[in-house]
C-alpha cells in the first residue's frame, strides 16, 4: 500500500506536519526550540511488546484499581466513523470503536506501564507456527458468542477472512489476502465467499482453523490482530449494509447509529467477560455526538459541567489550549506516545551522493522545527524510522540529533566542502499553510548556512501525497510519516525501504535501491525466533538510517482531555486514542 493509514494519516491528518494536530507532554527535552546552539535530548520513552501464553490468553482482564460497573459515558466527536464492518476497517479512528464490538484471533493486551502482550482474543492463544511460518493454526475458545447468543464458529472467522476478498471491500488491510493466493492482485485467484466457493488455502477442522500461506510469515499472528481480519457470521451477513449495523461479538452492541450525528453502544448481553483477557467494559453504554469541533469540544472538557464530566475528546487538545489544559485540567489529560514516526525523506534518485545527504542531516534543525510545531508536545525526538512501540526497538543515534537537535551547520559546511559540493542546490518541498512557512524560513536558513543553494516549493496538502508519491517527483527534501501496521518491524521496513516498492504511487518515497537493505529485509521477514527477527529489525533501523535516506524528526506523542467523572482514561498505543474498554464513570 501507498502509505500506511491505519494509524498515521487519519489519526493525526496530513496536517499534522503543520503542527495544527499536536499531543503529549514529552519525555525529551522540553525547551525544544531553539534554533542554535546545542542541548541535549532526552531518549524517547519505550515500551515492551512480547508474545503471549496460553494462560496469558485467559480471560478476564485484571481489574482496574477502584473501577465499578455502570454508568455512561459521552464521546465527542467532529467526524462520524467511515467504516464499522470489520472487513473495510483500517484507520486507527474505526478501530478504536470497533475493537469493542468485534474480536479478532488475537489481540493486546495492555498494561497500566504501557508494555503490551500479544494473547489470543478468540483463539486459546497465539497459534501453532509450522513450515517456517508458512502453515499457522489457531483454536477457537469455548463461550465466545455473538449479540443473538449463538456461537462464533471458525466458519464465521473463516467467513471474515474470506468476504475481505469481495469486490466492495476495498478500504481494508491487504496482506493477508495475498499472502493465502500468492498474488498482490488477489481477486483473480479469488473474488468472495459469495459463489459458495471457499479458499482453499483456508482450512478448518472442529474448532481449528489453519492458514496456509505462500510465504513464510512468522508474525502472523500479529497480523491476524488486525481489525479486518475479524470474524464476520456467516447468517448474519448483509454485504455492504453490514457496515451500517456490524454483528457484536465484543463486549458492547450498536443500539443506534445515525450517521453524521449519533451512535450508541449499550452492553452485549452475551459477552462473556472470562473468554476475555484484554477488555475490561466497566461503562453501561457511550453515546457519540458527531460534528462538534475540535476546539468546541475541548472548551466543554474545560468548562467540566452537566454531561460533559462524563466525556472524552475523540481529537487531540488544539495547539492553542495545551497550555490552558495543562494549567487548569492538568488531571484530566491523558497521553502517550503515538505509534506515528515523523520525517523528512530525502530522494535518493536526484540526491545520489551520500555526502550531500550527510550534511543536509547535520545541518537540519530539527529543534526549531519542533518548537514551531507545539515544542515538546509535538514529539519526542526521533533518532530512526522504528517506533519506540515496536517490538525490539533500540535506540541508536546515527546523526547525533539527540546531542545536538538543532542541527550543526559549520558540521555540515566541512563536509560538503570536503566532497567539493558547496553550492549544491536543493529543492525543498513543503505544504502551504502559515506553521509550514515558518519551518521553510528556518530550514532554508540552515541548509544555506550549511553552504547549500536553496529552492523551497510550496504544494497544496490536497495533493501532497500524489505529488510526492510520484518517482520523478521534482523535489529532494520532503515531509512523510509513517506507522506500522502490527508492532513488529516487517510493516515499517518492508514498505519503505524495500527496492520493489519504488513506484508512482509506491511506499519507498525515498526511492532507495540499497541490496544490502534488500538482503536484510529479506533475513528478518525469515526468522521465526521472535527475539532475534527484533534484533535484526532493530539493527536494520540503524542501517537504513546511515544509508541517509530520511532525516529524522519526532516520534510523535498525543494529548487528550476528558470529564472529571471518568477514571483511569487511558490512550490505546495501536490507535493513537482513547481505550474504551479500560475507562470507568466514577460514582
Amino acid at each position: 500500500m501507498s502509505f500506511s493509514r491505519r494509524n498515521f494519516l487519519i489519526a493525526t491528518g496530513v496536517a499534522a506536519a503543520a503542527g495544527s494536530v499536536l499531543t503529549a507532554c514529552s519525555s525529551g527535552d522540553s525547551s525544544g526550540g531553539s534554533s542554535g546552539g546545542k542541548q541535549e535530548a532526552a531518549k524517547a520513552q519505550t515500551t515492551t511488546v512480547k508474545i503471549g501464553t496460553a494462560e496469558d490468553s485467559k480471560g478476564p482482564a485484571p481489574e482496574v484499581s477502584g473501577a465499578k460497573k455502570g454508568g455512561k459515558v459521552y464521546l465527542l466527536n467532529d467526524d462520524d466513523f467511515s467504516h464499522l464492518d470489520p472487513q473495510r476497517v483500517y484507520y486507527a479512528w474505526n478501530s478504536l470503536a470497533v475493537i469493542v464490538i468485534n474480536r479478532a484471533l488475537t489481540g493486546y493486551k495492555i498494561a497500566d506501564d504501557g508494555s503490551q502482550t500479544l494473547v489470543g482474543d478468540l483463539a486459546t492463544d497465539t497459534g501453532t507456527m509450522k513450515d517456517g511460518g508458512k502453515t499457522w493454526s489457531f483454536t477457537l475458545k469455548d463461550g465466545v458468542k455473538w449479540e443473538d447468543g449463538s456461537d462464533v464458529t471458525v466458519d464465521d472467522v473463516r467467513h471474515g477472512f474470506e468476504r475481505a476478498f469481495a469486490s466492495y471491500i476495498t478500504e481494508g488491510a491487504m496482506y493477508v489476502q495475498s499472502w493465502l493466493t500468492g498474488s498482490t492482485d488477489y481477486r483473480k485467484s479469488y473474488s468472495g465467499p459469495y459463489s459458495g466457493k471457499h479458499l482453499k488455502s483456508i482450512t478448518t477442522s472442529g474448532k481449528t482453523i489453519t492458514f496456509h500461506l505462500s510465504e513464510a510469515r512468522p508474525d502472523f499472528n500479529y497480523v491476524v490482530a488486525m481489525q479486518t481480519y475479524a470474524p464476520t457470521p456467516v447468517k448474519h451477513d448483509t454485504k455492504q449494509n453490514y457496515d451500517k449495523k456490524p454483528f457484536s461479538n465484543g463486549p458492547y452492541k450498536v443500539k443506534s447509529h445515525d450517521t453524521d450525528k449519533s451512535m450508541v453502544l449499550v452492553r452485549n448481553e452475551h459477552w462473556d467477560a472470562s473468554t476475555d483477557p484484554i477488555r475490561n467494559a466497566y461503562p453501561d453504554e457511550f453515546d457519540f455526538s458527531f460534528g462538534i469541533e475540535q476546539l468546541t469540544a475541548i472548551d466543554r472538557l474545560l468548562a467540566d459541567s452537566g454531561n460533559d464530566q462524563y466525556a472524552v475528546s475523540w481529537r487531540t487538545i488544539p495547539q492553542e489550549r495545551v497550555q490552558k489544559a495543562q494549567t487548569d485540567a492538568k488531571d484530566r489529560i491523558f497521553q502517550g506516545l503515538s505509534s506515528g514516526v515523523s520525517l523528512y525523506w530525502i530522494n535518493t534518485t536526484r540526491i545520489t551522493d551520500k555526502d550531500v545527504r550527510e550534511a543536509i542531516i547535520k545541518a537540519w534543525p530539527t529543534a526549531a522545527i519542533r518548537q514551531l510545531q507545539g515544542g515538546s508536545v509535538r514529539g519526542d525526538y526521533a533518532t530512526g524510522v522504528m517506533s519506540p512501540l515496536v517490538a525490539g526497538y533500540k535506540s541508536q543515534d546515527v546523526w547525533g540529533k539527540l546531542k545536538n537537535p538543532a542541527g550543526d551547520t559549520a558540521a555540515a559546511k566541512k563536509i560538503l566542502e570536503k566532497a567539493g559540493k558547496t553550492g549544491a542546490k536543493i529543492v525543498y518541498a513543503y505544504q502551504q499553510d502559515p506553521t509550514q512557512a515558518k519551518i521553510k524560513v528556518v530550514v532554508e536558513n540552515a541548509l544555506k548556512a550549511a553552504g547549500f543553494d536553496v529552492v523551497s516549493k510550496g504544494i497544496d496538502s490536497t495533493t501532497w501525497y500524489d505529488q510526492t508519491g510520484k518517482i520523478a517527483n521534482p523535489y529532494d527534501i520532503y515531509w512523510g510519516g509513517w506507522s506500522s501496521d502490527w508492532p513488529t518491524g516487517y510493516s515499517v521496513f518492508q514498505p519503505l525501504f524495500d527496492s520493489k516498492a519504488i513506484a508512482d504511487g509506491g511506499s519507498n518515497y525515498s526511492h532507495l535501491k540499497d541490496p544490502a537493505v534488500d538482503a536484510a529485509i529479506k533475513a528478518a521477514t525469515a526468522e521465526t525466533d521472535n527475539d532475534k527477527a527484533n534484533a535484526m529489525w532493530a539493527a536494520l533501523d540503524k542501517q537504513v538510517t546511515e544509508t541517509g535516506a530520511f532525516i529524522p524528526d519526532v516520534y510523535m506523542r498525543r494529548l487528550y482531555l476528558h470529564g472529571s467523572k471518568l477514571g483511569n482514561v487511558k490512550m490505546d498505543p495501536n490507535f493513537d486514542g482513547c481505550m474504551l474498554y479500560k475507562l470507568y464513570v466514577k460514582a
